[in-house]
């Protein structure tokens, strides 16, 4: 019998991730310990900047018709995910970053400094602009819910659980003290291992900050759980 598999991401990659799994023949638990909602914003003129940062997807799906605005800067992304979003809505992607966000801005100004706009949440991680100027525009937020009713069930004995960010891995450490040492964590970036604390009785980071990465790398604990 394979471990379970517990999803804590909000909507809508909730769905996708759990999806994923399910494609795989695994029925992977939603356990959500946030809500991202949108915030009130107005895009600027466009021709105050040199390109769009865009370093979420939830920025593309929860910026509402403003986005439109702007349709003429080209978009740097992080992630295949946040790109794949961005061409969806009829943005321009330039360039989709396989590392972290400040990767894609050190990219973006190895030759020069331009002008970056950041749509980004109102809680983001702090960025070295490189002689740029970053901009970041909250559209959305993302904010704790209580935890499912089976959350303390679940996490009660030997699981699995997918960190998609710093703050969702402390948000998962701070509700499994004490019971860590029979849960396995996936981590989508170095950070948000770190964000998670020690105690677990794995921790894997992704080869690579996105969703398939940390679904390939669930899978393969689970086949390792059924041994």
């Amino acid at each position: 019998m394979s471990l379970p598999v517990i999803v804590t991401r909000p909507e809508p990659g909730k769905a996708a991730t759990v999806a994923r799994f399910a494609a795989l023949g695994i029925a992977a638990r939603a356990m959500p310990l946030f809500a991202a909602t949108p915030l009130p914003w107005t895009a600027p003129d466009p021709g105050d900047h040199d390109a769009l940062l865009l370093t979420s997807a939830q920025a593309v799906r929860l910026a509402g018709p403003d986005l439109a605005r702007l349709v003429s800067l080209p978009v740097h992304a992080v992630g295949a995910a946040t790109a794949a979003a961005a061409e969806a809505a009829g943005l321009t992607v330039v360039a989709a970053g396989a590392g972290d966000a400040q990767r894609v801005i050190d990219a973006m100004t190895s030759s020069e400094n331009p002008r970056i706009l950041w749509l980004c949440g109102r809680d983001r991680s702090d960025l070295e602009a490189r002689g740029a100027r970053l901009s970041p525009l909250p559209c959305y937020t993302v904010d704790p819910v209580d935890p499912p009713a089976d959350w303390e069930r679940l996490v009660a004995g030997p699981a699995i659980l997918l960190a998609h960010s710093a703050r969702g891995a402390a948000r998962i450490a701070a509700l499994t003290e004490d019971r860590r040492d029979a849960l396995a964590l996936v981590a989508i970036s170095a950070a948000a291992a770190r964000a998670a604390g020690s105690g677990w009785a794995s921790v894997t980071v992704t080869e690579r900050p996105d969703d398939a990465a940390m679904v390939t790398a669930a899978v393969d604990l689970c086949k390792k759980g059924e041994k």
